[in-house]
């Protein structure tokens, strides 16, 4: 059993919701594999990670589907976090893309509803969007995703543009950008970040540092790699774990605790950034 209680995090409404919660990304593609998605994600909720990050590009609405057979019967236990693509960013294609992604979901609402990335359409016009799903009850908050400080600078400017309550991006080991410049910024207003791919979708684990300092702790990489996120107590984290086991070693990394000289051996293998650098994604 953990041994530690997974804390929380405050957002900019108030509310708090759980530092480690659940990814998605890449479920709902493949039939065969539904059925230990769903029972991955219930033994999450069982865990206490009860924030579920989705999306209605991933898997084509079909880890919305997943998502929604998981959480049925439950959903006051949860905080859903789903994504709007930017070419439906528009205040009607907006709506449309709520419902759709509600009826695979099987729920009234969504609790965080983000803008996966910025394109073509004006942010004044998604921000009309988000306030008309809020004003239906469709959503109870909003926010983006794949924002560097200059897009966050330019929505907070906008009417009703401040009521943006986080910003999710790629952030582990090997993607340290955001340190001198989103980071920063971001954590002056408090509005709090949500790393996606803590552990670099796996690449990250076959690294000699982190394995080494795994090694001398007893843990596996991937713990490793999100104890290292996680140390950060304003940054939510949202791994994906599509089997029981990946599951458990997840919810385990919330007990490693990284010393001094832990943490050193991982910045000379992975430097931290000089300077402000342009925003990664994948």
């Amino acid at each position: 059993m953990p041994k530690r209680p997974i804390p929380m995090v405050k957002l900019p409404s108030g509310e708090t919701v759980p530092q480690l919660g659940q990814g998605t990304w890449r479920m709902g593609e493949s039939p065969r594999k539904r059925r230990e998605e769903v029972e991955a994600l219930k033994l999450g909720i069982e865990l206490g990670m009860t924030l579920i990050d989705t999306a209605e590009m991933y898997g084509s609405g079909g880890a919305e589907e997943i998502v929604g057979e998981a959480i049925a019967g439950r959903r006051e236990e949860i905080f859903l976090v789903s994504k709007v693509l930017p070419d439906n960013a528009s205040r009607a294609g907006m709506i449309a893309a709520c419902e759709w992604s509600l009826a695979r979901l099987g729920c009234d609402f969504i609790d965080l509803y983000l803008l996966h990335w910025r394109r073509d359409i004006k942010l004044a016009e998604t921000v009309a969007g988000f306030e008309a799903l809020l004003r239906e009850g469709l959503i109870r908050s909003w926010g983006v995703s794949n924002f560097d400080v200059g897009d966050m600078e330019e929505l907070v400017a906008l009417p009703g543009g401040d009521a943006v309550v986080t910003d999710q991006v790629l952030y582990n080991l090997q993607r340290r950008s955001i340190e001198k410049g989103l980071m920063p910024w971001a954590q002056r207003r408090n509005i709090p970040l949500m790393a996606y791919s803590p552990i670099e979708q796996g690449r990250l684990l076959r690294d000699p540092a982190l394995n080494s300092v795994a090694a001398r702790i007893r843990a596996t990489p991937a713990q490793v790699a999100l104890a290292w996120t996680l140390r950060r107590k304003d940054l939510i984290v949202i791994p994906k774990a599509s089997s029981i086991a990946h599951v458990k070693e997840n919810r385990a990394a919330l007990d490693i605790e990284l010393s001094d000289n832990d943490l050193a051996a991982l910045d000379r293998a992975f430097p931290p950034p000089a300077g402000p650098q342009p925003l990664e994604f994948l």
